[in-house]
Order: structure tokens, then sequence, then C-alpha cells
């Protein structure tokens, strides 16, 4: 189970990096065929609506047949059909269906790992396994910052693509022949993820499940790149160090928020607390829009050290689940998280378009105002929920 746990970790680096590319090819994307800012909203929110509205029918394929065959296969036919795909694109509805393809074949392999946790270890070290894996698949998240743009630069981004199609193919086969299924307990079929919403201590969860990724993700999916471009003139390059900067914030947030909630015996005012962090730093990015790029990627940086309250949100949620429904809580928790940054990001471009002019920082204003707004609201319906330690 080891191997298969590193191969699921591997998967979970790819997952990462797809979530995260675009914003250093942005210019590179309008320069060969034509995407715009608004076309990679649109593409970006695809692939997290596509994940997204794939965390039910994957939380009942891992309650019914496993993780190791639905990890494998969609990764497989997803995630490197959907690479394949973006690597011959010729217009940005290619890029659509590639990232549509990928965001569904992502789908499970962070959830097959947590269901893993939580079938198979102490209830206490969720938090902690669930932040290690979301940590070293981060990753992902840095190769696809710097190091990205420099393939971009030495070998064109179709390459790296195509690169990217057999690596996702050759993890997929290794998923497929290392993970072991944990054994079914008693009642596995039975109930649904409509049990899980009649719980009304999930009612004040979800919400804040719904927006607490989406600055961090948000940004470093997508807005980063054309932010400091337009805003302050950064080259692809330059962008992709920025990247690699907010990347590293964002791994060293989630390493140092797991196991937070064993250390102070709480696991609500932890959230709140760095959710909080990250309101009041989403406001000074506003209020420094253009003033200096080197305030404004610190602040970009802050805002990924505080927006990874996600792998203790999940341990907060998954403490309510009974045992057989674990795999279509965590799915559940998942589809808020992932699907609140779609349908976020897909609006982000609406608010791009609305607010584009001669002022180059007032989209950014609106776009970044917005997100800091939406995380507020989460946090204070957050405020009523019960707390939980194992």
């Amino acid at each position: 189970m080891q191997i298969g746990l590193i191969l699921l970790c591997l998967a979970y680096v790819l997952s990462q990096f797809f979530r995260a590319f675009l914003a250093v090819l942005s210019s590179v994307l309008e320069n060969d065929i034509g995407t715009g800012p608004e076309d990679l909203a649109f593409a970006s929110s695809l692939w997290f609506l596509s994940f997204a509205a794939m965390q039910l029918p994957v939380g009942w394929a891992l309650d019914h047949i496993g993780p190791r065959r639905t990890a494998s296969l969609l990764l497989l036919v997803g995630g490197g059909g959907g690479a394949l795909l973006f690597a011959l694109a010729t217009s940005a509805l290619h890029i659509n269906l590639a990232m549509l393809l990928i965001g569904i074949g992502c789908s499970p392999v962070l959830m097959a790992s947590y269901y893993i946790f939580a079938r198979q270890y102490p209830p206490a070290k969720f938090a902690t396994l669930a932040a290690l894996m979301l940590g070293v698949g981060s990753v992902g998240n840095l190769v696809a910052s710097y190091p990205m743009a420099l393939a971009a630069d030495w070998i064109g981004w179709r390459a790296s693509l195509m690169g990217l199609a057999v690596i996702s193919a050759v993890v997929a086969l290794g998923v497929h022949l290392t993970v072991k299924d944990p054994e079914t307990v008693e009642g596995e079929t039975k109930g649904s993820v409509l049990d899980l919403l009649k719980m009304p201590v999930m009612w004040v969860i979800l919400p804040l499940m719904f927006v607490n990724y989406t600055p961090a993700g948000g940004l470093r999916g997508l807005w980063i790149g054309p932010y400091l471009s337009d805003v302050f003139g950064l080259s692809t390059a330059q962008i992709g160090q920025a990247t690699l900067f907010m990347g590293m914030a964002m791994i060293t947030g989630t390493l140092i928020l797991g196991p937070m909630d064993r250390i102070f015996k709480t696991r609500k005012w932890v959230i709140l607390a760095v959710n909080f962090a990250g309101v009041l730093t989403m406001l000074g990015l506003v209020l420094m829009i253009d003033r200096n790029v080197i305030v404004s990627i610190t602040l970009i940086c802050m805002i990924g050290l505080f927006g990874v309250s996600y792998p203790v949100m999940m341990a907060h949620g998954r403490s309510f689940f009974p045992p057989h429904l674990v795999g279509r809580g965590v799915t559940l928790l998942n589809l808020f998280s992932i699907g609140g940054v779609g349908i976020m990001q897909f609006a982000s471009g609406h608010i791009h378009t609305r607010f584009a002019g001669d002022v180059p920082s007032a989209p950014y204003v609106a776009i970044f105002g917005f997100f800091g707004i939406a995380l507020l609201l989460g946090a204070l319906i957050y405020l009523f929920s019960r707390d939980s330690v194992d």
C-alpha cells in the first residue's frame, strides 16, 4: 500500500500541476492560438467544474468499486487523453475540451488517498496525513510555475504537454498495479449523499468549504499571470518566478497547518484564524493593487500561505461521517471546495470583461475584492459550526 500511496501522490502532483499551469502560459497561448484572459478563465473554470461534477460519482465509486480502479481509469482516459488534446490544440475550443477532460481525470486521485486514510488510519491522524499528501502533492504547483515557463521556452508548450500525457498514462498504470482497496464494511451500499446533506452540522461547514480555496486557487490557477503582466509588465519567466514563490508559500502553509488541530485541540478556531487572515490579506492586495510589484507578490504569497485550510476542513467534516459514507462524504466536501473555485473562476472572467478598460488595475480590484468578500461571508457562517477533535 505504501507504493500505491506514493503513486497516488504522484498522481496528485499531476492534478496540482494541471490546475495551475495556465497562469504561466497565458501570454504564450494568446500569441500562438489567440486565447485571451477571459478564454483562459473559462478553460480554468471548466477544469474545476468538471472536477467538481465528478465528485459525487467518484464518491459512489470509491464506496462501491474501490480507489484502485476508480483512480487509475479516470487518470488514464481523462488526464492522459486531455493532456494529449491540449498538446494538439489550435483554438480556444480545443483548450476548453482538454481542460474539461483533464479535470475529469484528476477528480479521483486525492479523494482515493483520503478514502484510504479515513478507512485504514486512526481518525486523529486524518488532518496530518491529508495535509502531508496535499503538501507533497503541491510540488506540482511548483512545477507549473517557473519550470513550466522554462519548458515552454526551451521545448515549447506542445512538447511539454505531450510529455505530460505520457507521464499521466504511466502513473495511471502504476496506480492500477499497486493500490489495494480497503475491505468493505457492513452497510457499505446503504445510504446516499442526501443523508449527509440532511445533517444540520454540515450546513454551516459547506459554505466556507465553497469559498475557502477560491482566493489561493483562483490567483494561482490563473489571475496571478494576467495581473502581474497587465499591471506591472512582467514577462513569462518573471511570472513563473512569482508563481513559484506563491506555490512554495502554499506548501509551507499546508505542512504547518496540518497538525495544528492536534496541537491546539480545536479544528474550528484554527480554520477561522487562517481564513480571517486570508480576508485581511485580500483587502491589503486590493488597497495596494498597483503600488509596488514586490509588495503585491508578497501579499499574493501570504494569500497562498493562508489559503490552505482545506485539509483541516476535510478532517472537520469527515469527523461527522458514518463509516459506510466516508467515500461519498469526503467527495461531497471536495465537490463544494473545487466547485466553488470553478464557479468563482467563471464569474471572475465576466468581471474582468466588465471592468477592463483604460485603467489596467481596475478588473483586478474587482476580482480580488469579489474573492475577499466571498471568503468573509463563508467564514462568518462557519462561526456557527460545531467544533470536533478526534
